[in-house]
């Protein structure tokens, strides 16, 4: 005989299910007709989200991430649209033309000293979350098929993907220690006496190896049938793992964490954006980007990735788009389901990377040409960091209302992992708030952060390609003249992730 709080969990799901799941059964999706509406989503909650978003991570492995469909559509006004746009042109300029380029990098070398930091655990943290990787294995076989309640769903496309990417952002990159590879490998070589690789991974290769798994985990995510599905998910997960310690083995810790295993190379990328750095025996404060004036000339498989990440994180949003749908001939009122968008969704994913290589190189050259240098490639190696904070406030400004409710899934599935009625943490009977039932008051906070965050971002990715371009050629009159170009390529990105979050989706 159920308990009260099983028979309340199955009148939950009921009443989920009567509306259908969205594309990764994560949001309660409008009905047919009603296909897109506007959410009201209360921040009452927040608070425990962001517990969830950075506790649970710490335990998670690097798989393949993804958020929930916007089923209930939180839409930014028209008006925070154009003023948006608006504002990203002006403060472009007006960073060009009167901010010194010189004057922005002694304020990029400010830094605050805070304690002293004398890294220690890496080995034992990393063996503890490999063992959670292995518990959240097991729950995606055992536990329930909803995602909406299994624990592996919700842990890895919410709390891996959207709040560690977020985290590594904010305070650094502090994957080396929850990655679930470092301490396996540590007892492996202890074990084995071998800590030296097998092969050494050519210099020419670069990046490509984390180019092609990244495309292959946003191929996975954006146009797979099933990527929420808990068993398939579980096997997909064990499947990763255990590639990347053999190339691990093969090829060195240090070698394939760098240039091969994806996250790693994307986590450290945002993390250059973190407000505090380690060095010299100290955790320092620092302003946002600073850690960008010693970043290294990326290759071209270096900038093929961000490019990459930039066009994959955007498809994601103009995929569901009306636009999108209409473009690829389906109408967004009647979608037909992911698997009669397979081809359509691939060549779009690819075609989307290739647009914005093209975008950035014509701007890149033109430019170069405006400046009257040459030096393409490291100018590309160079700048391209500079759009990594557009990046990251979409990043945040896309899925702030998928965290603030998928957290509150992750709470209440973490005191019941296995679904068989336990309350671990006293969280399991915890209202999941998402809806038009809790009022509008939070819409108009949501909808300023998304706005902020994006011009944020904007004016921070400005002020980042000035300082370097400053540094590239030496001169305030020509690294003026040289951004005009990218600074119009980041207005339309800027513009372009301000059009997606106030566009009708569906699909």
């Amino acid at each position: 005989m159920p308990n009260a709080r099983q028979q309340k969990r199955v009148g939950r799901q009921s009443r989920w299910k009567l509306f259908g799941h969205g594309r990764h059964g994560r949001f309660p999706s409008a009905p047919p007709s009603a296909k897109v509406r506007t959410m009201h989503l209360k921040l009452s909650g927040i608070a425990r989200c962001v517990i969830s978003c950075c506790v649970l991570p710490a335990g998670t492995l690097a798989a393949f991430a993804h958020a929930s469909e916007r089923g209930h559509v939180l839409l930014l006004p028209t008006g925070y649209y154009l003023m948006g746009g608006a504002m990203a042109v002006v403060l472009s300029f007006a960073i060009l033309a009167l901010a010194p380029p010189g004057a922005l990098l002694r304020a990029g070398a400010w830094r605050l000293p805070l304690w002293r930091y004398r890294p220690f655990g890496k080995a034992a943290v990393s063996t503890l979350s490999f063992a959670a990787f292995g518990f959240l294995i097991f729950v995606g076989w055992a536990g329930s098929r909803d995602p909406l309640v299994n624990l592996l769903p919700l842990t890895v496309w919410t709390l891996l993907w959207l709040c560690l990417t977020l985290a590594q952002g904010v305070f650094g990159f502090w994957w080396p220690w929850l990655n679930p590879w470092y301490g396996p490998w540590r007892i492996w070589t202890a074990m084995t006496s071998r800590s030296q690789p097998v092969l050494i991974l050519p210099n020419p290769v670069g990046k490509w190896p984390a180019f092609v798994l990244l495309f292959a985990f946003a191929w996975f995510e954006l146009v797979s049938l099933a990527p929420e599905d808990p068993g398939n998910l579980a096997k997909v997960v064990a499947a990763y793992w255990l590639f990347t310690f053999v190339c691990i083995i093969l090829f060195g810790y240090a070698a394939w964490m760098e240039r091969g295993e994806f996250l790693s190379v994307f986590f450290r990328l945002v993390s250059r954006l973190a407000v505090f750095a380690a060095g010299a025996g100290r955790l320092w404060l620092v302003l946002p980007g600073a850690k960008l004036r010693h970043a290294p000339v990326l290759p071209a498989s270096g900038v093929a990735f961000v490019l990459l990440a930039l066009a994959y994180i955007s498809f994601d949003g103009l995929m569901r788009t009306f636009a999108w749908l209409q473009l690829i001939g389906v109408n967004p009122l009647e979608f037909p389901g992911r698997s009669a968008v397979v081809v359509q969704n691939t060549l779009g994913l690819a075609g989307t990377t290739l647009l914005f290589a093209a975008l950035f190189l014509t701007a890149i050259l033109a430019g170069e040409s405006l400046a009257g240098a040459k030096g393409t490639a490291r100018a590309a190696g160079a700048l391209v960091w500079s759009l990594t904070p557009i990046a990251l406030a979409y990043h945040f400004s896309h899925y702030l209302v998928v965290m603030l409710v998928n957290g509150q899934y992750a709470l209440v599935a973490a005191s019941d992992p296995l679904a068989r009625g336990w309350n671990l943490f006293g969280t399991a009977d915890m209202p999941v708030r998402a809806g038009v039932t809790l009022g509008a008051d939070a819409a108009w906070v949501i909808w300023n952060a998304q706005a902020a965050a994006i011009v944020g971002g904007h004016v921070l990715a400005v002020i980042l390609a000035h300082a370097t371009a400053y540094r590239l050629y030496g001169s305030a009159r020509r690294a003026a003249l040289s951004q005009i170009p990218m600074a119009i390529l980041m207005i339309f990105y800027t513009v372009f992730g301000l059009w997606l979050l106030s566009t009708p989706t569906a699909g």
